[in-house]
């Protein structure tokens, strides 16, 4: 099972670097340990937001504020986990997606709702917190949470951390000429192994989509 650790150990090992840390929270002594404790929370969360993850994708009935916009009915606090807000939606939606309503009319079938997802922004608050606005009234937040377990990770998206981390570490680790050419191949083989692990990720869903074929709509 993977861990902070290990995926520390399989980035230090794509540098050529031999050290084997055994601890960043705290760092056990080494300089390894103390630069994996400083970037691989930020590897961890870049990567994170790089892709909607089925494993970090959460959702949440938010709490509601006191709108401060003159723009937008309602305010929501953002949840403390939340790296990226992807969907704020109807509470009783049936559907994620974008799902327009039809009916029907003398020239055919023609849209006649609007679609699932609501527009909001996100914005600081007056109390320094980022808060969520938009006109929907209880609102079902879709988001990207921060996962800190890395068993929750599948091996390819392990693998696309360890590279990500690798291309933070190489500038501290190496140092010079040789870190700024490490770092290049490092970050080329996150972006092999990040299209690989999105892919994959992607494939583990599928929505149900209504087509209305053109000789029925037109009857």
């Amino acid at each position: 099972m993977a861990s902070e650790v290990s995926i520390c150990n399989l980035a230090l090992s794509h540098l050529g670097d031999a050290a084997t840390v055994s601890s960043i929270d705290p760092p056990e002594g080494s300089a390894q340990a103390e630069h994996c404790a400083q970037f691989y929370p930020i590897a961890r969360d870049s990567l994170l937001e790089m892709h909607d993850w089925k494993f970090s994708l959460r959702r949440t009935l938010p709490v509601q504020v006191t709108s401060e916009s003159t723009m937008w009915q309602y305010a929501y606090s953002k949840p403390s986990d939340a790296l990226r807000i992807l969907q704020v939606i109807p509470s009783d939606a049936t559907d994620d997606n974008n799902n327009l309503l039809w009916s029907s009319d003398l020239d055919g079938y023609v849209p006649s709702g609007s679609y699932t997802t609501q527009p909001f922004k996100v914005e600081l608050y007056s109390d320094g917190n980022e808060v969520i606005y938009t006109d929907q009234s209880i609102a079902l937040l879709r988001y990207t949470k921060r996962v800190t377990d890395p068993s929750k990770f599948s091996p390819i998206f392990i693998l696309a951390l360890s590279y990500h981390l690798a291309s933070m570490l190489a500038g501290p680790v190496l140092k010079g000429e040789t870190a700024i050419a490490a770092n290049a191949k490092m970050l080329q083989a996150m972006g092999y192994w990040l299209a690989k692990a999105s892919t994959s990720d992607a494939n583990q869903s599928q929505s149900s989509k209504t087509h209305v074929v053109g000789w029925m709509a037109a009857r």
